[in-house]
């Protein structure tokens, strides 16, 4: 197994990609079929124009406080890629990639950024649970989730996403803890994109790398070159597998790097150096992906240009519909916390009714 090759106490990182497209770990290399290849970077692509555009929707003022997934779109393909349909994604909030992938519709990621609580619906036959703000709350859904997979009787793996910040809260630790006792189907990735808000890795943790914090909750763990699609497919295919055939959990760390601000509230110009910011743009998971497909005669500059004109329009279309719609109903934000609203959410909704319509409380 990787886990016993690569031991992140020693901070060994595994890749198959270097930054120029190049394989430097061909034994390891997945076996990914061409088609699966030209999608996962088309929806890599598709994703990136759409985090570029939702930035400048936001800065516009038609767009609520956005969180972009620039620079980590290699990783969040590559493991959703190495689930099947029947697996579920339990997410945070930075996400796009994923869930562009697994079967979310761009409507629904739009009206969930313009405050619609409509954007948070799932569609029918996607094993997607709904973003999850609370920091870490998400590993406490993802193992409740496998501990009723595994009850069930179900073939089912849930992979679940959390950032390098979100390590140092308790519900990282809760969710891996149990997992690891009760021996759940849970795959689970830490998108260490180097920067938690302001946060740096470094003053997060003194641990040598992110991933070894799963030895403490006795499941496998490793530490993979996040930029690198094919080693982060292939850790995630295994650790898939290994938890389909009910051997538990693995932690994957994911090393990434946050290209843009942590959110659009943020100016990462005040706590990043400009000279380190432009070293790790050389990794970006674009790239490489492109500079692979196109040495192996699977993609070209015409096609490229062709996708991105594609992918504009698209994503142009999108959101003018979502902008079509127009404002929810105020009971919309209320009703669906239960299956019926309890006596103290209708208070609140009155109140707040109220409120709006421009009386006193």
């Amino acid at each position: 197994m990787l886990t016993d090759i690569y031991n992140p106490l020693k901070g060994e990182m595994f890749q198959v990609m270097d930054k120029s497209g190049k394989i430097v770990n061909r034994e390891y290399m997945p076996s990914i079929p061409d088609e699966t290849l030209i999608k996962m970077y088309r929806t890599m692509l598709l994703s990136r124009i759409q985090d570029e555009k939702s930035l400048k929707y936001q800065r516009q003022g038609r767009m609520l406080t956005f969180a972009p997934s620039l620079g980590q779109e290699g990783l969040q393909v590559a493991t959703v890629a190495a689930t099947e349909k029947k697996d579920w994604i339990s997410s945070a909030f930075r996400e796009n990639a994923a869930w562009l992938w697994k079967g979310q519709t761009m409507e629904n990621i739009f009206l969930y950024w313009c405050g619609n609580e409509e954007g948070s619906r799932i569609p029918e036959g996607v094993n997607l649970l709904p973003v999850a703000v609370p920091i870490g709350s998400q590993f406490n859904h993802a193992t409740g989730l496998g501990m009723s997979i595994q009850y069930k009787g179900e073939d089912a793996v849930v992979l679940a996403y959390i950032g390098d910040g979100g390590t140092s809260e308790g519900e990282f630790y809760e969710g891996i803890n149990y997992a690891g006792a009760f021996n759940t189907p849970n795959v689970f990735i830490i998108q260490n994109n180097q920067f938690a808000i302001s946060t740096p890795t470094s003053a997060q943790t003194k641990a040598k790398t992110l991933a070894q914090k799963g030895i403490a909750a006795g499941i496998p763990c490793i530490q993979v070159d996040g930029n690198d699609i094919f080693a982060t497919y292939a850790a995630t295919k295994e650790a898939v597998e290994r938890a389909r055939r009910g051997e538990g959990p693995t932690l994957i760390e994911a090393v990434t790097y946050r290209i843009g601000p942590h959110t659009t509230a943020d100016d990462p110009t005040i706590y990043r150096e400009e000279s380190y910011h432009q070293e790790m743009l050389t990794t970006d998971p674009l790239i490489r992906t492109k500079a692979y497909l196109i040495e192996n005669n699977l993609w070209s500059e015409e096609e490229e240009e062709r996708a991105r004109k594609e992918f504009d329009l698209l994503v142009e279309e999108t959101f003018k519909r979502v902008e079509s719609i127009g404002k929810m109903e105020l009971r919309e934000i209320f009703k669906y916390t239960y299956a019926e609203m309890t006596p103290q959410l209708k208070e609140q909704y009155e109140e707040y009714k109220k409120y709006m319509e421009g009386g006193s409380k």
